[in-house]
Order: structure tokens, then sequence, then C-alpha cells
């Protein structure tokens, strides 16, 4: 009988320490984010540790309880120098060790089994622990969240590509980190320059010859300059010339004359408000003397941001030749 009591204490023990450790090493915010995405587990668990001083006191209340317990009982049965190192050692082994290193890697799983068994726990411990808890509460305060820096979020996404228990993949990896890093980077750092612009001066004709350059580009818009120097008076919309008649009208005629201009300072945030808010897909890129500078466009933005390249509906070089005839 002596044998099962030791059994029993030691088991209780274990079990004290174990869910110390094991309930203690889950976040309170993590385990809401999981409960309310359903997860059966979290839902068990949560309640109880969001109670996090009440819970503390019930589990190290108990474990202390039980280890006294265990000791005294011991020394009843063996000298004293014999009972204290057989308690030392069947305490740190059986109720520390081994416990404390199967709740830690099955921390969800273990809590939420015995979650009943918390519960009754924190009943039979309720009048000793609740003051305690409540003055914690009172001297602490709530525990904090874990805030993460964006290269930390970058980080932990990329752990979870590498590891194959994740469902995040290679194209997820690369979309998430390019949606938390590109707010730190300016309309410069993707903008076409302006030696690289393809323009048209507005005093051109629509003509077999233009469209077939501009087929060439394979752009959907294309900035429109004056006669004789690089100012920007418009914008051409490809679709607004594939049934106009060759040689009636000019490219300044059938421009779209709204202009939207951006600071090359400017951080691609706020850049893709500005697309969102101006319904503009393009616009013209100034630095702070006010000189253009180049273009950017909101492709350029989803392309930084999903880290790769991407061809709109009008980008493709389609024959406008037969078009243009019409």
């Amino acid at each position: 009988m002596s044998y099962l009591i030791i059994i029993f204490l030691v088991l209780l023990s274990g079990l004290f320490s174990g869910m110390t450790l094991g309930f203690f090493s889950l976040r309170v915010d993590s385990l809401k984010r999981k409960a309310e995405l359903g997860d059966k587990r979290a839902i068990k668990v949560y309640p109880i540790r969001k109670k996090g001083n009440l819970l503390l006191c019930t589990l190290l209340i108990g474990n202390v309880l039980v280890n006294s317990v265990l000791s005294i009982f011991l020394g009843s049965l063996l000298s004293g120098v014999l009972a204290v190192f057989l308690a030392t050692g069947l305490i740190v082994i059986f109720g520390e060790i081994l416990p404390q290193a199967s709740f830690s890697r099955y921390a969800l799983t273990v809590g939420a089994k015995f979650s009943w068994l918390v519960r009754i726990f924190i009943f039979l411990f309720y009048p000793l622990c609740a003051p305690i808890a409540w003055l914690l509460d009172k001297m602490l305060g709530d525990e904090m969240p874990t805030m993460y820096s964006k290269k930390e979020l970058i980080m932990l996404v990329e752990d979870h590509e590498d590891s194959s228990r994740s469902d995040i993949d290679a194209d997820e990896e690369r979309i998430i980190k390019g949606a938390l890093s590109y707010s730190n980077k300016t309309v410069k750092d993707i903008m076409t320059k302006k030696e690289n612009i393809f323009s048209v001066e507005g005093d051109l004709e629509v003509t077999e010859e233009l469209i077939h350059e501009i087929q060439n580009v394979g752009h959907s818009r294309i900035p429109v300059r004056m006669k004789g120097r690089f100012q920007i008076i418009g914008i051409l919309y490809v679709k607004d010339i594939v049934h106009k008649k060759l040689g009636r009208q000019k490219i300044k005629d059938l421009m779209r004359k709204d202009v939207y201009y951006a600071k090359d300072t400017e951080k691609l945030d706020n850049l893709l408000n500005a697309f969102k808010s101006t319904r503009n897909h393009l616009f013209i890129v100034r630095d702070k003397t006010r000189k253009l500078v180049g273009i950017v466009t909101i492709e350029d933005v989803i392309e930084e941001i999903i880290g790769s390249e991407i061809i709109d509906e009008f980008d493709n070089k389609r024959n406008l030749h037969k078009y243009a005839k019409k």
C-alpha cells in the first residue's frame, strides 16, 4: 500500500509540474486566435489559460503540497538521510524532468486532455488561490501579447515554408515577404527612369508606322509629351486608338489629359493608396525640384509585393494594324 501511495504522489507531482510548464508555454494571444479559428484543443485550454495568475497559483500550490506530503511520507518509512535522497531523486526525475520534457513538446494536446482535471484543482484550491491571484492581477496587470517586428515575421514565414509540417508554400512566402517589406521602399526604387521611358509627341498623327512602334513596345499606356521638349501633357491609352482611322487624328486628340504626379521619395504604401483613390494606373515621377525623373505604374507596385512580373490585359503585343484600318 505504501508503494502505491508513493507512486500516486510522484505521478501527481509530475502532473502538476508538467502542466505548469505546458500551460505557460502557450501564449494567451496565440490560443485565442486558434480558438477563434475553431481549434478544439484551444477552445478547451484558452478559458483556463487566460486566467494566468489563478492557474499559476493553483498548479504551484498543488505541486508544493504534493511534494511536501511525499517527503513527509517517505520520512515516516525510511531514515532521514535516505528519505531526503529518495524524495529528491523521485521528485527531480519523475516529478520534474520527465513530465516537463513531455508536456513542453505536446503542451496544447496534453493541456486539452487534462483541462477537466485542472478545473477540478482550480475549484478545490480556489479559496486559497483566488486572493493571491487577485493581488497579482492588480500588481502586474494583464499579460503582454507577443509582438513581432517585420523582420521577425519574415523570418517566421521563412521557417514555416522550410518546415514540412507547414502549409505555407514558396509562392505564399514570396508574397507575404513582399507585402511586409514593400512599404519601406520608395518610388525611386521601382520607377522607370526618364531615359528609358517610351513616349510620343502630341502632334503626331496616328499612322501605321506609329501603331507598329507601339505594338512592339507592348505598353497599354503611353505618356504624351509636348513637341520639342520632354513635358508630359497627357496619357495615351492604347485601347483608345485601335479603332481609329490612320492619318485622321493626332495623338493629342486621343490622349487623356488627366496627369497625376508622385514624388520619387514617396513610400510605396502611400503610392498604392494614391493609385486607388485616383483610379489611375500611371503616375509621372518628379524629384524635389519638380523635375521629371521617370514614371511609375500600379503594376510596378504589385510586382514589388508579389515578387514577380505581371502583364495586364493590354500589355501583350497584339496586332493593332487590322483594328486601326477599320
